[in-house]
C-alpha cells in the first residue's frame, strides 16, 4: 500500500506551482497517496492529487482562525501518514499532527521574522515584538517535526544546529519540460517588442517604477508591458490605472502555468524588480527562472545574490529597481540590440537546463520523504 501524503494550506492558491505543480504531482508521479487540503469550491482529482476543499475566509483574521480550525479538522479525517505544512500559521496544527504520532515536514517559503516588518495590517509599535515570538515560537516548533523544508540555504541556517540534520533546500526553481515546450515558443524575430512581469503585483515588487518606465520609453519604439497576475488589492489597481505609463500596459490578470509559458514564449524581455527590503534581497523569485527557462533576457533589481546569477550566466541586466529611468533605458538598449538580446536569453536558458531546474530539485524532495 502506498504511502499517504496530506499536504496542507490555508494561505496559498489551490494550484500554487511550488505546491500543486512541483512537489503534489512529483509524489504521484513515485507513487504516493497524495491529498491537498486548500482553498477550492469543491472535491476533485486533478492530476492524481485529491482536492479536499476550503471556504476561502472572508477576511485575514477569519483565515487564521476558522480556517486554520478547519485545516486542523480536515487533516486528522485525511488520516495520513506524512503532513506536509506551507504557512506558519498551521504550526500548532502541527504539533498536534505530532501529537497523534503522525510525520510532518514544515515547507517554509520565506524569513518570516523579516516579512513581518512589511506586514502593513499589523500596528507598527507591535512588529518588532511580534517579529521575535513569531521567530521563538517557529524555531522551538521546529524541533518536534520531522523535517523542515526551505527554498534557501539562508533560511535553513536560520534553524538551530541541533536539527540541521532534518532541514533540507529544495530550491524553487522551475519545471523544465513545462516551460520549454516547443509550442509555445515563438522565433525571436517573430516576436512584437513585449516586455513581461508575472507575479503578485504590488508596490513592493516595483509595479509603480515598471510603469512610470513605460511612459519614458518613446511611442515610437512600439513597446507594450504585458502584467500577468493579480493586484495586492483594488486601490493600488485604480492608483496604478491612472498613470501615465498605463495605456501601454496590457493587463492579463492571474493565469496557470501554461498561460505564463504562453506569454513568455511571445516576449522578448522578463521583468523582476523587487524593492530592497531585507526578507526579498537574499530570495530567489521563481520568475527570474522562468524567465530564464524561456530564453528571455532579463532586467533585474542589483542584488548581490541576483548579480551573481545573472552575472555568471550572462544573461540579462542588473538596474536600481528604484530608478524608472534606468529600468526604461535597459528596456530600449535590449529592444535596440535584439542580437544580444537573444543570446542573452540563450545563455539564460542554457543555465536553467544545466543548473536552476526543478527536476534537480525534485530528486532532493524524494530522496527525503524516502528518508522518512
Amino acid at each position: 500500500m502506498s504511502k499517504k501524503v496530506c499536504i496542507l494550506t490555508s494561505v496559498h492558491t489551490t494550484f500554487d506551482t511550488r505546491i500543486f505543480h512541483k512537489e503534489a504531482k512529483s509524489l504521484v508521479n513515485v507513487g504516493y497517496d497524495v491529498t491537498l487540503i486548500a482553498q477550492y469550491y469543491k472535491n476533485e482529482i486533478v492530476d492524481g492529487v485529491k482536492i479536499i476543499p476550503l471556504l476561502r475566509p472572508k477576511n485575514r483574521l477569519e483565515r487564521m482562525t476558522k480556517t486554520v480550525w478547519h485545516v486542523y479538522r480536515k487533516a486528522i479525517s485525511a488520516n495520513a501518514d506524512i503532513y506536509h505544512f506551507h504557512d506558519p500559521e498551521l504550526v500548532l496544527v502541527g504539533i498536534i499532527l505530532k501529537l497523534y504520532g503522525k510525520k510532518v515536514i514544515y515547507d517554509v517559503h520565506e524569513d518570516y521574522s523579516e516579512a513581518i516588518f512589511y506586514k502593513n495590517w499589523l500596528p507598527l509599535k507591535t512588529l518588532r515584538l511580534v517579529a521575535l515570538l513569531s521567530d521563538w515560537f517557529e524555531k522551538l516548533a521546529a524541533h518536534y517535526f520531522d523535517g523542515i523544508v526551505t527554498v534557501t540555504r539562508r533560511i535553513g541556517q536560520r534553524f538551530d544546529r541541533s536539527i540541521r540534520s532534518h532541514v533540507i533546500v529544495v530550491q524553487n526553481f522551475p519545471i523544465v519540460n513545462k516551460i520549454f515546450d516547443k509550442e509555445f515558443m515563438i522565433p525571436w524575430n517573430k516576436r512584437e517588442n513585449i516586455v513581461a512581469f508575472v507575479g503578485t503585483i504590488d508596490l513592493i515588487r516595483g509595479i509603480k517604477e515598471m510603469v512610470e518606465a513605460m511612459a519614458l520609453i518613446p511611442r515610437k519604439k512600439n513597446i507594450k508591458l504585458i502584467l500577468a497576475g493579480n493586484f495586492e488589492s483594488e486601490s493600488l489597481k485604480k492608483e496604478i490605472e491612472s498613470m501615465a505609463g498605463w495605456n501601454r500596459c496590457e493587463y492579463i490578470g492571474y493565469v496557470g502555468l501554461d498561460d505564463v509559458a504562453k506569454i513568455l514564449g511571445r516576449a522578448k524581455i522578463g521583468l523582476v524588480l523587487t524593492h530592497p527590503v531585507i526578507n526579498l534581497i537574499n530570495g530567489q523569485p521563481v520568475k527570474l527562472f522562468e524567465y530564464m527557462c524561456s530564453g528571455i533576457p532579463v532586467i533585474a533589481s542589483d542584488f548581490s545574490s541576483w548579480r551573481e546569477i545573472i552575472g555568471k550566466s550572462r544573461c540579462g541586466i542588473c538596474v536600481n529597481p528604484l530608478d524608472s529611468e534606468a529600468i526604461a533605458n535597459a528596456i530600449v538598449y535590449l529592444i535596440d540590440n535584439p542580437i544580444e538580446a537573444e543570446a542573452m536569453g540563450k545563455r539564460g536558458k542554457s543555465a536553467v537546463q544545466e543548473r536552476y531546474n526543478w527536476e534537480m530539485e525534485e530528486k532532493k524532495l524524494l530522496e527525503f520523504y524516502n528518508a522518512l
